[in-house]
């Protein structure tokens, strides 16, 4: 498949491409140097990234909705207020990359290195951050903080009611 003049397939070197806008749902692009791409605005949702290579990649405002980037290296690249929702980034390389106001929602982050990443303003509800390594990083203490409130209320009220449960079937004994 050919966008903008550029050939779309696995291993295209595509660095520095003008991909702005481009319509790139489903595209496979697994190994693909991208180094330095404009992708501002693409939809790239379902895309195949695996393995590429975005390092200084463009991806303002990109919708990477379902997209697979397992192993991706995206370090440096600007992600602003891009859609990664329910994305694939296990082990992606997201070293000092822009997140900010990115949305991960549901977002499996599962041994990614996020070390500098900018992500004031970033959804993180439901994302996977197992093993994923924050040193340095930038983020929304209090988004993340109720998030964690959150669940850890829910889980509390599923353990009070374990102990009720208990306390109820002890009561019935010793009224027997």
């Amino acid at each position: 498949m050919k966008v903008n003049g550029y050939e779309i397939k696995p291993f295209a070197n595509l660095e520095g491409a003008n991909l702005e806008g481009a319509d790139l749902v489903g595209a496979n692009l697994v190994d693909a140097y991208l180094r330095g791409a404009i992708l501002m605005g693409a939809n790239l949702r379902g895309a195949n990234l695996v393995g590429a290579d975005l390092v200084g990649a463009d991806l303002q405002g990109a919708n990477l909705v379902g997209a697979i980037l397992v192993s991706a290296d995206l370090e440096d690249a600007n992600l602003r207020y891009a859609i990664l929702k329910g994305a694939n980034l296990v082990g992606a390389d997201l070293k000092n990359a822009n997140l900010r106001g990115a949305i991960l929602m549901g977002a499996n982050l599962r041994g990614a290195n996020l070390m500098g990443a900018y992500l004031m303003g970033a959804n993180l509800r439901y994302a996977n951050l197992e093993g994923a390594n924050l040193t340095g990083t930038i983020l929304d203490k209090k988004e993340v903080l109720q998030d964690d409130k959150d669940l850890k209320i829910k889980e509390l009220e599923e353990e009070l009611k374990k102990y009720k449960d208990t306390l109820k079937s002890l009561k019935t004994l010793l009224d027997t």
